[in-house]
């Protein structure tokens, strides 16, 4: 099934949202500095007022409360119905919708054309959500990204800094598929998709008290041109 040109994208993702998420995931979350400090370096660029998109936003913590915190209007979207549930009571002055990504793309239900359109935003943040797409899908999910900002819009993403496609590990007692790229891919994928590289961040981060090894998160801040 066709949707917007972003065919590939598989519409199923369940099997990686959380079916049990609560106060371990929502601390984890809290204590990743960096995600915590691309929040804050998005914040110093968006204009009063705007329009944030959460792709993948868990709980709503830390990243839609502080967007909403800062008087922005926030719209976070997820596959778990448990981790949204949470996100409303933490984030009451956001909107969230339960949906994976090719729902937003044109022609999905939440997408341009859709019954139920969301618009374009002047921000999109994806921390740690893309991580979980096979690397074939990537470009397109970029590029969908892309459609979803107005001219000139903000774009925060953090990926895995690593050399593997869709592979297994544990977070949190749970088991979920990610993929981690070298840097220099990253930044051409990125770049192929339309986005200019405002700046790049680098942070080594473990779960706490899970015996996990740290992973090299890379977070981009970046920009869709006017």
């Amino acid at each position: 099934m066709g949707v917007g040109g972003y065919e590939d994208i598989q519409l199923d993702r369940t099997g990686q949202a959380f079916r049990t998420i609560g106060d371990r995931h929502d601390e984890a979350l809290l204590r990743e500095d960096g995600r915590v400090a691309a929040g804050r370096r998005l914040l110093a660029r968006l204009p009063a007022g705007s329009r944030v998109l959460d792709l993948g936003c868990g709980t709503g913590l830390p990243t839609c409360r502080q967007m909403a915190e800062a008087g922005h209007e926030v719209t976070g979207v997820d596959l778990s119905a448990g981790a949204l549930a949470l996100a409303r009571r933490h984030v009451p002055r956001a909107a969230f919708h339960q949906a994976g990504i090719a729902d937003l793309w044109t022609g999905g239900r939440l997408g341009a054309g859709g019954p139920h359109d969301l618009g374009r935003f002047d921000a999109v943040v994806a921390f740690s959500s893309l991580v979980t797409l096979p690397r074939a899908e990537l470009a397109q999910a970029l590029r969908g990204v892309h459609d979803l900002l107005r001219p000139g819009g903000l774009f925060g993403l953090s990926m895995v800094e690593g050399d593997g496609d869709d592979v297994a590990i544990p977070f949190l007692g749970h088991i979920i598929r990610v993929s981690g790229y070298p840097r220099a891919d990253v930044r051409q994928v990125v770049t192929d998709a339309g986005f200019v590289i405002l700046e790049e961040d680098s942070y080594a981060y473990a779960p706490p008290a899970t015996g996990v090894l740290p992973e090299r998160q890379l977070f981009l801040h970046c920009r869709r041109p006017a």
